[in-house]
């Protein structure tokens, strides 16, 4: 048997501007932007530069109740984990873009690491490994 995880749904305000977001300031790929008129939704899926794993579905809100859930959900944990082979020039070219970071960079044994808010307050953290 052999199964992958292929999206990751991240619930947004506003397609275009989630677009913008990861594609403008991340420099995500915009991989799909279809209209679903059975549904009268987007299938909006990004992926960062380079990635041939999982990827993100940016998915509307579509009741209040998950409107109340945009930017938190995982209840203020960190959410996302963007791994980069040259952790300094993303963070530095993240950092240009206007990323906030919610806390600094740190070099451990496993890596190095530090959290960023996206464009509503979910947590992610840019990771490069250690070397091997």
């Amino acid at each position: 048997m052999k199964q992958s995880l292929i999206h990751v749904a991240l619930v947004v305000r506003d397609y275009d501007e989630a677009i913008d977001f990861y594609c403008q300031k991340l420099h995500f790929q915009l991989i799909e932007d279809s209209y679903q008129p059975e549904q009268d939704k987007r299938w909006v899926v990004v992926a960062p530069p380079g990635s041939s794993g999982s990827n993100l579905l940016l998915a509307r809100a579509a009741t209040p109740e998950q409107a109340a859930f945009i930017g938190n959900q995982s209840g203020g944990r960190v959410f996302l984990f963007l791994a980069t082979d040259d952790f300094w020039r993303d963070y530095k070219a993240m950092l240009a873009a206007g990323i906030e970071f919610v806390r600094e960079p740190k070099i451990a044994p496993y890596g190095t690491v530090a959290v960023f808010a996206d464009l509503y307050g979910n947590l992610w953290d840019l990771f490069e490994p250690a070397s091997l």
